[in-house]
């Protein structure tokens, strides 16, 4: 059988209540004590319950994140911040990849809330009623990383995807480009789908650009959609091609050139291309993409900073959303026309 709290004192010839303040990092105890203390956990083997730990402090040290894609660039680099970060305050991770299903993260919100996970970050902001109803009821603090809260009272750390999708429109205009293909996500997504194809919209007619509803195309965010949306577009066969392709995640921004140079184009000579998000991709990429930043190392830790001090109640910022800077990142897909 595992030694026991008790058979440690016993061991150690002191009180399980001295035990106890070891174990807890206490201050204040003498080093005769824990000597002979940790002399006693290292000949019984012992090892701390965790669960027993956590029922006493009423905390797990353990946070939930929901990912949309594990797949996606964008998706794993603000995951790798939060664990690092989180790595940093003593926490555990318990990471529940979603593949974008709705039902699986139901699943999965019922699973940590069953662990007594402290709080959950959420990446992706498509929700249905019973995760809605999940989150007004939920106990713990939950925030929303790189997305909007679909709900008013929780926070979330993001950019602000309309203005980086308007920003990035007006740099390809000023470039002199004016027939603009835009690759857009789903736009039940409000962030990072119709925040964004707002903003292109917008930009075109600040302008005074005409819409071309043959130039616009919605997928999935993977490269496979943005080739395939790039094929169609380029299949038409009617009137003029697009000059360029503004695409609302890089991983559509590769599919797209990898299309454009299967139809024996050339990027950017013929058709320019710019992705969103300056994922790992955008400069693994020939020629190396043109890209609309989001500092996903910095999404990450922010957004485990900020669910720490609600854990902690260490006060609230005023501002519900918390947003971080964007910037172009100007590279080699998109030429001066």
């Amino acid at each position: 059988m595992s030694a026991r709290i008790k058979d440690v004192a016993e061991r150690a010839g002191v009180s399980v209540t001295s035990v106890s303040r070891v174990l807890n990092g206490e201050k204040y105890i003498s080093q005769h004590i824990l000597d002979k203390v940790n002399q006693a956990i290292k000949e019984l083997n012992y090892s701390p319950s965790q669960i027993a730990r956590s029922l006493k402090k009423q905390k797990t040290d353990t946070i939930g994140v929901i990912v949309p894609d594990l797949t996606n660039y964008f998706c794993s680099t603000i995951l790798s911040s939060i664990e690092e970060s989180a790595s940093e305050y003593g926490y555990n991770l318990i990471v529940c990849n979603i593949a974008e299903n709705l039902d699986k993260e139901l699943k999965y919100l019922h699973t940590v809330q069953e662990m007594r996970v402290d709080g959950i970050i959420i990446m992706h902001q498509k929700v249905d009623e019973r995760i809605l109803s999940f989150i007004e009821s939920a106990s713990m603090p939950i925030l929303f990383s790189c997305v909007r809260s679909p709900l008013p009272g929780r926070y979330s750390v993001l950019i602000n995807d309309y203005r980086a999708a308007l920003d990035a429109t007006e740099y390809l205009i000023g470039l002199g480009h004016r027939r603009i293909a835009f690759l857009g996500g789903d736009l039940e997504d409000i962030t990072s789908g119709h925040s964004r194809y707002q903003g292109y919209l917008d930009a075109l007619n600040k302008s005074g650009i005409p819409l071309n509803p043959d130039f616009i195309r919605f997928g999935n965010y993977k490269q496979e959609s943005g080739r395939l949306m790039m094929q169609e577009i380029l299949e038409q066969g009617e009137g003029e091609r697009p000059t360029v392709v503004f695409a609302a995640s890089d991983d559509m921004a590769v599919g797209a050139m990898n299309c454009i140079l299967d139809f024996g184009l050339r990027v950017p000579e013929d058709i320019s291309v710019m992705g969103f998000d300056d994922s790992l991709i955008a400069s693994a990429v020939r020629p190396i993409l043109t890209t609309m930043h989001q500092p996903a190392r910095e999404l990450g830790r922010t957004s485990l900073e900020y669910l720490h001090n609600l854990i902690e109640d260490r006060g609230q910022p005023e501002c519900r959303d918390i947003y971080l800077p964007h910037r172009i990142m100007e590279r080699a897909s998109c030429r001066r026309i």
